[in-house]
């Protein structure tokens, strides 16, 4: 059973892994060459695609949090949330990594950066 739960630590860890690099490469892609542009778009979404399918069988999914509000107790730890006053209605600006989520519940928490 240890070899098992090794097993899928690493593979959460390459998927999140995964997750950053295809992350860094849709913000490097040059749309100014629309065709190459669109080209590797579709790249990036097929490699998501199938890293979603590889995880699906296996109880695991990488949750974006990205764009909703924040709440204390999310399954993320938010970097900057000292910057902020108690009173502030605050929401999830960036994911550093993404939340992974199994059949039994949280694998492993994610980072974030906050925004009001």
């Amino acid at each position: 059973m240890d070899g098992q739960v090794d097993t899928e630590d690493l593979l959460i860890g390459l998927a999140v892994e995964s997750w950053r690099l295809c992350r860094m490469f849709q913000r490097s892609i040059d749309t100014r060459d629309i065709k190459s542009a669109g080209r590797q778009s579709n790249q990036v979404r097929y490699f998501q695609r199938k890293l979603e399918d590889t995880l699906l069988p296996l109880g695991l999914r990488i949750v974006d949090l990205e764009g909703q509000s924040y709440e204390p107790g999310m399954a993320a730890t938010a970097l900057n949330v000292a910057d902020f006053g108690p009173e502030d209605e605050l929401f999830v600006d960036q994911m550093i990594e993404p939340v992974v989520m199994g059949a039994d519940g949280v694998r492993r928490t994610g980072t974030m950066m906050l925004r009001k």
